[in-house]
């Protein structure tokens, strides 16, 4: 039939008239489900285990679950999965630490601390942090944290199993201060079913989790619940270090450093420099990034072609570029640039989250690189293993998908806030809870949140003497996922667990 058959048009009229009847018909029912009593939430499945950490044989009880989330009516809004490693007990000691876990994005599971560094079972990696061959294994990791402290690993909503009753809810949980509250009545729901308000408590996150770490800092104090210490890897608490455009020159700043690593790393660098140690070349990176750099950035177009020519200079020797492509970026490299231009001479690309990391892209005259090979390298592992893991090790059975890391559209505020910024909230939490530690770990080849961004923020923050003196930093040899790498997640589990037992003094 064509569209001027009039059969056409009249069953067109007829089609729509059945539609109108069935929405009709659907949003009665959908109002009569709504008046109908929730459904029990299925109980958790524990599962006990044994692991042997540093020479000493745990065993330990793995709760796996939902734990849901309600509004002010008792209506549940969200269901948050969680993962909770627990000594003696499922409920666990309440005499023993309990420390909170997730990751980033937003828009990240919690399997990236879990599996990568603290839980008792790891995926298997190279030993510089290379992805290996598949198929992929799953190990015992000799660097657990679960010697020091239980451990319940969270995925917020739209990541992992976490899911919002409708769509129009995920949205509103997609933000930043949602997101705060909904992990917040997470942690208040945890200590209260599993008794553990009496334990020192603990908040580890990576990345955008460092982000919610600190916000949750400020919020929990609110609520009566204090933390005897905070874990941040890989950090970012103020957006402003990590926006590149027009008007904010603090990023391209803060990179310096980083790209200049990067350099070092894949010997792009002068001979003079290339021999140095990559602490000591830092150390002189950093002096002229603050100081010479920063204030040709600070003047603009009123630097004269002297001062000109001499940032070019210096920028192009310290970052591996051109003296050209340095002078057409206007002193100004953004980091996709920067991990395209590095290595165009071989063909190459460098990693964002691992700048250690290469790629190859289709066409080698493109701006910026088609994919970052840091993230290729560490997905299909960590995928693979925790779908095996929860089901054969775990016995929880969910045809959901697992999202590991998927895209999301964030809600950062309104525009005349600026910046979204959680420093403050920390602060904060400094300030109201003198007991208060922190620990800062880096990696020196991170693109995605830079050591020297993280170090300027901590010394923005505007803390007491006396509360900065809780302030421990740690920087590693490695990219954002600090414990991919061996030697650095022996390191990273010799330093965090210093810092709870320093942290549990008073």
């Amino acid at each position: 039939m064509t569209a001027f058959d009039p059969f056409w048009k009249f069953d067109h009229r007829f089609f729509a008239a059945e539609a109108e009847s069935a929405a009709n018909t659907a949003s009665s029912q959908t109002e009569a489900e709504a008046k109908k009593p929730e459904e029990p939430a299925k109980p958790p499945v524990v599962t006990e285990h044994e692991v042997k950490v540093r020479g000493k044989t745990l065993k330990y009880f793995v709760t796996t679950g939902m734990m849901p989330i309600k509004n002010e009516k008792g209506e549940t809004e969200v269901e948050l999965f969680f993962m909770a490693y627990t000594l003696n007990t499922p409920e666990g000691d309440p005499k023993r630490p309990l420390m909170f876990s997730f990751n980033g994005g937003p828009g990240s599971s919690s399997v990236w601390l879990h599996l990568g560094a603290l839980g008792p079972r790891r995926a298997l990696m190279e030993a510089e942090g290379w992805m290996p061959a598949p198929p992929f294994e799953l190990v015992d990791n000799d660097d657990s944290w679960l010697d020091a402290t239980d451990l319940v690993f969270i995925d917020p909503v739209d990541t992992g199993y976490s899911r919002a009753k409708t769509e129009e809810l995920a949205k509103q949980y997609r933000e930043v201060n949602k997101d705060i509250e909904s992990i917040g009545e997470f942690i208040r729901l945890y200590l209260t079913r599993y008794k553990r308000w009496s334990s020192a408590l603990y908040l580890v996150g990576e990345s955008y989790g460092t982000f919610r770490a600190a916000g949750l800092s400020g919020y929990l104090l609110e609520h009566g619940i204090a933390f005897n210490g905070i874990v941040l890897v890989s950090s970012i608490l103020n957006l402003q270090t990590a926006r590149f455009g027009p008007g904010n020159d603090l990023p391209y700043l803060l990179y310096v450093p980083t790209y200049a690593a990067t350099a070092w790393y894949h010997k792009r660098l002068p001979k003079d420099l290339q021999k140095l140690d990559l602490n000591k070349f830092l150390d002189e990176v950093e002096a002229w990034t603050i100081n010479d750099y920063n204030l040709a950035l600070v003047k603009g177009d009123t630097l004269n072609e002297r001062e000109r020519a001499a940032t070019v200079t210096k920028l192009a020797r310290y970052t591996g570029l051109s003296e050209q492509y340095v002078d057409d970026s206007n002193l100004r490299v953004e980091i996709h640039r920067f991990c395209k231009e590095l290595r165009r001479s071989d063909r190459r690309t460098v990693g964002r989250l691992d700048s250690r990391y290469t790629g190859i892209d289709e066409w080698n005259v493109s701006e910026r690189p088609d994919f970052d090979p840091s993230m290729v390298a560490i997905r299909p592992p960590f995928t693979a293993m925790f779908n095996d893991y929860v089901r054969r090790e775990l016995n929880y059975e969910n045809d959901t998908e697992y999202h590991i890391l998927r895209g999301v559209e964030w809600d950062w505020g309104k525009a005349s806030d600026g910046h979204a910024d959680t420093s403050e909230a920390l602060r904060s939490a400094f300030a109201k809870n003198s007991f208060l530690k922190l620990f800062v770990a880096s990696g020196y080849y991170d693109l995605a949140t830079p050591y020297f961004a993280t170090e300027y923020t901590l010394s923005h923050m505007n803390l007491d003497p006396t509360h900065r003196a809780n302030v421990r930093v740690e920087e590693y040899e490695v990219g954002h996922m600090v414990y991919l790498e061996a030697k650095a997640l022996t390191k990273l589990k010799n330093d965090v667990v210093k810092f709870i037992d320093d942290a549990r003094r008073r």
